[in-house]
């Protein structure tokens, strides 16, 4: 294992890439925590699962906070993943497979980077960074909607806006699907008490109206914030945590990759 740390535009990455010469996919894990925080339960605990699965993971704590305002998190990661096709050759990392992985609000910020990074009104804030859309994403009870369905506290802290603004719900993400859009593995519990499950309803529906792949799981029960279901991060749970293997092999198939 080759693992370091590195940081990008105050983004700090810590990455654990695989010994040898051969040319792997890579993941991009974003944890949650409502653009407040960044959740340690959502971050090297997902990245060994990936990482044992056979690919080079890197976990990027984003700004938050009065930091995340805007677009500064979806620049970081941007320019991550923009860093990471620059460096693909030494890093062995095949630059058309890269997945970018969230959850919760690390959800949202994963999902931007697959639905805004051709947005107009990002294009005028963000630097020219180069090939900035992943390959496929992977949400895991994600913010997605600025609806009623909202969880408002991560749409306010990322918008900066009052609730029902027009500024505030141009950061519902659903309403920025298009024919670029990345394939999407997701999934969600049907009772979340905190980011109700039609945020993933709502971007299937959208990205079906848009021909583009997806995989959509919905649990009948557990509550927010699982991340992988194992005791390591206190929510075990042997039935949601399937979550892991269907997405791992999603991304297989998707990306031709035996592992």
């Amino acid at each position: 294992m080759n693992a370091f740390e590195f940081s990008v535009d105050e983004c700090q990455v810590n990455a654990w890439l695989h010994s040898g010469e051969r040319m792997r996919p890579g993941v991009v894990i974003l944890p949650g925590g409502g653009y407040g925080l960044v959740s340690d339960r959502e971050a090297e605990p997902v990245a060994e699962h990936y990482y044992n699965a056979g690919f080079h993971t890197y976990v990027a704590r984003y700004s938050v906070g009065k930091d995340a305002v805007g677009f500064k998190p979806l620049i970081q990661i941007a320019s991550l993943i923009a860093h990471i096709r620059e460096n693909s050759a030494n890093w062995f990392t095949i630059p058309d497979k890269i997945a970018v992985c969230g959850f919760s609000a690390g959800g949202h910020l994963a999902c931007s980077t697959g639905t805004l990074f051709n947005e107009k009104r990002f294009l005028e804030v963000a630097p020219d960074l180069g090939n900035i859309r992943p390959d496929a994403m992977i949400l895991c009870y994600p913010v997605i909607t600025a609806d009623e369905f909202a969880h408002t506290g991560s749409i306010k802290n990322v918008s900066g806006a009052r609730q029902g603004s027009e500024e505030y719900r141009w950061f519902g993400l659903d309403t920025h699907v298009d024919k670029e859009t990345p394939p999407t593995f997701l999934w969600h519990t049907a009772n979340d008490p905190a980011v109700p499950v039609e945020n993933s309803l709502k971007f299937s529906c959208a990205l079906s109206a848009h021909n583009i792949p997806f995989e959509l799981h919905i649990f009948p029960d557990g509550r927010h914030g699982m991340s992988v279901c194992t005791r390591k991060v206190n929510s075990e749970s042997e039935y949601v945590g399937r979550w892991v293997d269907l997405s791992i092999r999603w991304l297989k198939q998707l990306f031709d990759f035996s592992g």
